[in-house]
Parts: C-alpha cells; structure tokens; sequence
C-alpha cells in the first residue's frame, strides 16, 4: 500500500472512479480540476481505459493544470505504433512505457505512486474483470486500453488480459475493493452508450440512490470520441458536470 506515501490532503477513504471513452476521457481533465478547486482530494483512484491514463496522472501526483496540458498535446501515438508483424492487435503498446518515463522519469510501480491507484482490465479467460494495483505501471495501462484487435493484450500474473470497458466501463467496486467508502464515479456517455463493447453492469440508477456515491456524468452528445478535436470542450464539459454533481 501507499500510505507512506500518501499526499498530504489526501482522503484515505474517498475513492474516484474514471469509466472509459477514448477521446471523451479528457472529460475527466475538468472533474480533477473542479474536485482540486474545491480542496477535494481522493486518496483512492480506479478507472479503465482512458479514464485508467488520466487516473494514473492523477495517482502520481499530477496537477489539474499539468494534466490539462497532456490531455491538450495528446496524441494516439503515445500508446501505440503501427506493427509490421500484427498478431493479437494492429498496433503495439509498447511505446506507453516511453510515455511513462517521458512524463515521470521513470516507470514506477504502482504501488510506490503517492496514491493508490488500480487500472481495471478483462481477463480474457474468465471474462472477469480484474484490477491491477501492484507492479509495474506501464504493464497496467497496456492492458487496460487493449481494445480486441486493435491493440494487443497483455499477459500478466498468468492471465491475458485486455480492456476493462468489456465487463464494466464503470467500476466502482474496485475503489471499494481498494479501501473507499465513499466515491466519486464520472460515468461518461451519460445519455447514450454508443460502444457496443463498453457496457456498464454497474447499475447507474443504483448509484444515483446510494447515499456513498457521488455521480458525475458529463454529456458527451456530439462530441468526437476517437479524434481529439473536442479536447478544450470535452474539458470544459467536465468541470460542468462535476460542478453540478457536487453542488447537489
């Protein structure tokens, strides 16, 4: 665990959640920023796909305005190249651990970043979700964007694994299992899930009633998801809802 290494400010018991999008995680850019404006600081960060990148930044100490800046120069290229010799996916992800160390000088094992963090993925042979909260950084992020058959799993304690968004785009209950009681969850597509593979089996009207949870759920209607145009807005959209859900 990260206690040691906790973030002075830091609420031990307070989880967030970031569920995945492509593009539109850059939503979670604006809630971090408004939760950091407001002097709320989670402890405890859970999310899949883009909204397991953006927790990651988070979970090692970033600033809203540094991430902003990453989201705003973000590129596909940095976490994954075109492979001449495809086999489980068209590009390979290994440039993500030239990302890592890139932005941090290293690539660090989850469990020394100064706040607990798990990046959630699918085993492919249970079809079990799995969050991954130990070991090296890089390893975590590679499987939890492997979208099936455009970027390759990841074999990892013995499992294969792959993107997280295929059993539950919103996972909540890995917070819980890292220690939360209370959490944050920023379920983007609020209105509409237009990725027939990202499914939420948490149920979102189960979260709107429970009285531990705090729901933000930024619109992404008519907002590109696999292009980064909508970075600013997709930002600015982010600090709306987060906003919103908090002064309710």
């Amino acid at each position: 665990m990260t206690g040691e290494n906790a973030l002075p400010g830091d609420d031990p018991h307070l989880g967030l959640t970031l569920s995945g999008g492509g593009a539109f995680g850059a939503a979670h850019v604006g809630v971090l920023q408004v939760l950091e404006e407001r002097g709320i600081h989670p402890g405890i960060v859970t999310g899949t796909s883009s909204g397991a990148l953006v927790g990651s930044a988070y979970a090692a100490g970033l600033d809203g305005a540094t991430i902003e800046q990453l989201a705003l120069r973000f590129r596909w290229g940095r976490i994954g190249n075109w492979s001449w010799k495809p086999r489980w996916g068209l590009l390979d992800t290994r440039v993500v651990t030239e990302s890592i160390h890139r932005l941090l000088g290293e690539d660090p094992r989850i469990e020394d970043l100064p706040r607990r963090f798990g990046a959630v993925a699918t085993d492919l042979r249970t079809r079990q979700a799995v969050t991954i909260d130990k070991g090296p950084l890089s390893a975590a992020l590679r499987a939890t964007i492997a979208v099936p058959g455009i970027l390759p799993p990841v074999r990892l304690g013995g499992r294969m694994l792959a993107d997280g968004g295929m059993i539950d785009n919103v996972p909540h209950a890995s917070a819980r299992k890292l220690g939360a009681e209370r959490v944050i969850v920023v379920h983007l597509h609020a209105k509409w899930e237009n990725v027939r593979m990202m499914r939420s089996t948490t149920k979102i009207a189960a979260l709107v009633e429970d009285p531990t949870v705090v729901l933000v759920q930024p619109e992404m209607e008519r907002m590109a998801q696999w292009t980064m145009r909508d970075v600013p807005r997709l930002i600015a959209e982010g600090r709306r809802a987060a906003a919103e859900a908090l002064d309710a």
